[in-house]
């Protein structure tokens, strides 16, 4: 794994260069991400919806990361829809990583980070995620992090025009293999 992979909290100042992935990997990514208008692959878009993400940060209930290596952003990783209540304590987590810097390591490495944050400053006890059916890598990079599939959501999102199915993914928080060593 690289050693120089770092998530921290989002910034206004990643705007420009996350409109830069986005923009350059919008075919890419067309079969795993939503449809999105055209002014969410500029700078200005982007802004706008760090801000957001920050007023849902600043309410708890989410954590949203930057992936960085080398400290350039080169993706995302975002716990999201926190549950914090001593019953529940629970939350989706979700990610993605450039084209340019796929395939190196980065993607685990965020998720074994997050999952630190989520055990220590977010007090979770479970946490899950979805993929595509057909996603490997990242089902792969779930797996290494301890996740464990335990159903499908059929016709769940709505990717490139059809409503598709995901395969859900879960991780109990508590207790051994819990956070930075867990990858």
């Amino acid at each position: 794994m690289p050693s120089s992979t770092r998530i921290r909290l989002i910034a206004p100042a990643d705007a420009a260069p996350i409109a830069a992935h986005y923009a350059r990997d919008a075919e890419a990514f067309r079969r795993w991400e939503p449809a999105q208008p055209p002014e969410f692959f500029t700078p200005e878009g982007q802004a706008a919806r760090i801000d957001r993400l920050l007023t849902g940060h600043e309410a708890g209930t989410i954590w949203p990361g930057v992936v960085l290596a080398d400290d350039r952003p080169i993706g995302q990783i975002t716990v999201s829809t926190i549950l914090p209540q001593p019953f529940l304590r629970r939350a989706s987590l979700g990610y993605w990583i450039a084209t340019t810097a796929q395939n190196q390591g980065h993607a685990g490495r965020a998720v074994s980070l997050a999952l630190a944050v989520m055990t220590d400053r977010l007090g979770l006890h479970r946490i899950e995620a979805s993929t595509h059916l057909e996603n490997l890598p990242s089902q792969r990079v779930l797996r290494r992090n301890g996740f464990t599939p335990y159903g499908v959501a059929h016709a769940a999102i709505l990717l490139d025009g059809r409503w598709q199915d995901s395969l859900l993914w879960e991780r109990i928080l508590d207790g051994p293999g819990t956070g930075e060593g867990a990858a």
